[in-house]
């Protein structure tokens, strides 16, 4: 018997999973936390997909995508033995996001929300 080996590609003109994220502009990205304080901080972003794992900064986790269309995206993660999260962003253009995420980080709850400019090219 011929084992068959199944591969999850985009059909001939449909976009890849979360190519909403890969449209983003590179650079030096400000996120700016709604609420209380107004927590300000400076990201250097290579690739949107980043903004996904936020509290859970390079760590390799399982995703789920719940949503993806052109302009949001939902997506849920789990790391193991490190917490889970659910983020939502909303792209109003490539270079400006709304970021809802919640989830578990080092056994503590975690919730925000933010809005992520572009402002120019990454420093230091």
């Amino acid at each position: 018997m011929m084992a068959l080996a199944a591969f999850a590609v985009p059909a001939h003109g449909q976009k890849p999973s979360l190519g909403m994220l890969d449209q983003l502009s590179p650079g030096g990205w400000e996120l700016r936390e709604r609420g209380s304080d107004g927590a300000v901080r400076q990201l250097c972003l290579d690739n949107g997909r980043k903004l996904i794992q936020l509290r859970h900064p390079g760590l390799s986790c399982n995703r789920t995508i719940v949503e993806d269309t052109a302009n949001e995206v939902t997506v849920q993660y789990t790391c193991r033995g490190q917490g889970y999260g659910r983020t939502h962003i909303r792209r109003e253009t490539n270079g400006l996001v709304q970021i809802d995420s919640q989830g578990i980080v080092n056994g503590l709850p975690f919730a925000f929300a933010a809005e992520g400019r572009q402002v120019g090219n990454c420093r230091g």
